[in-house]
């Protein structure tokens, strides 16, 4: 899809961080665009401002945990517009902490967002463009679903199965006219890290769960680079048709160790260490996404 004035983007968690970026970047590109996220009042905002710009943008508040509210959100975009063609399935949130202290309810909220809300962005968008024989769709993951890190259990297996899932996609879709990109940031200036400001189950976070979410914001404040630096990269990767879409350039250094580790049967190894930080100079930033 290398002309992508009139095409139609769906964003998910589109009115804040690497999800707004993306509906910035489109809009200069000349697309229309349905911004989907939970936060009503947000959403609302950058719809307007985005519009008073001269984008032809809507905006549907979307639980993406729910399988009917993003069936509602394709009907409304092929109501207004006719057709979709780009869908990125981008919302996600990122607790973090020792994982033994984990919960199922902490389990079921990252589970429910960052795979299954993917899963049913792909199902439900997936053979609309299929039907139209063309589109492409970009899931973002994170550098965490190539190599692991302490304390982040959880978003690590979410995003190692966001990984897996669409490369599986790429594979059953060759030849269909719809391409696929898998998103895998490190560290990208957004409040991904303070995603508990939308959790609506009334779970509490440990001591040690509070303290590793403010080193992360701090980690996040001084070296993220910005939602914009990463929807160059995903205009990039869809005018290229590209699946990997990397915004450090350390993240292929760090996951060829955990493969090197696979391969010589090794215990995990720390990939940012070693043969992983070798000719680092001029990264444009440092760790995660959205």
């Amino acid at each position: 899809m290398e002309d992508l004035r009139e095409k139609v983007a769906v964003v998910t968690g589109g009115a804040s961080g690497i999800g707004l970026g993306m509906c910035e970047r489109f809009a200069a590109e000349g697309m229309k665009l349905v911004l989907a996220d939970v936060e009503a009042a947000r959403l609302e905002a950058e719809v307007k401002r985005l519009s008073s710009e001269g984008a032809d943008a809507i905006g549907v508040r979307c639980d993406v945990r729910d399988p009917d509210d993003v069936r509602a959100l394709a009907e409304r975009t092929l109501s207004r517009f006719g057709a979709v063609h780009v869908i990125c399935n981008n919302a996600g949130v990122a607790p973090a902490g020792p994982m033994l202290e984990t919960t199922p309810a902490d389990w079921r909220w990252i589970v429910d967002v960052n795979v299954m809300g993917v899963a049913y962005g792909v199902t439900t968008f997936g053979p609309i463009l299929v039907e139209a024989g063309e589109g492409h769709i970009v899931n973002t993951a994170s550098e965490a679903g190539l190599v692991s890190s302490a304390m982040l259990g959880m978003y690590t297996a979410t995003k190692h199965a966001v990984v897996g899932m669409t490369e599986s996609l790429r594979r059953e879709l060759e030849g269909s006219g719809v391409g696929v990109s898998c998103l895998c940031p490190n560290l990208v200036s957004t409040k991904i890290f303070q995603s508990e400001r939308n959790r609506d189950d009334g779970a509490g976070m440990t001591g040690r769960q509070t303290a590793t979410l403010a080193s992360l914001r701090e980690v996040i404040s001084s070296t993220g680079i910005s939602p914009a630096q990463v929807a160059d990269d995903v205009v990039d990767a869809i005018r290229r048709d590209r699946f990997w879409i990397f915004t450090h350039d350390v993240t292929a250094p760090a996951a060829g160790v955990r493969f090197a580790d696979i391969e010589a049967g090794r215990n995990p190894s720390d990939p940012y260490a070693g043969a992983a930080l070798e000719g680092l100079e001029g990264l444009r930033g440092g760790g995660d996404e959205r």
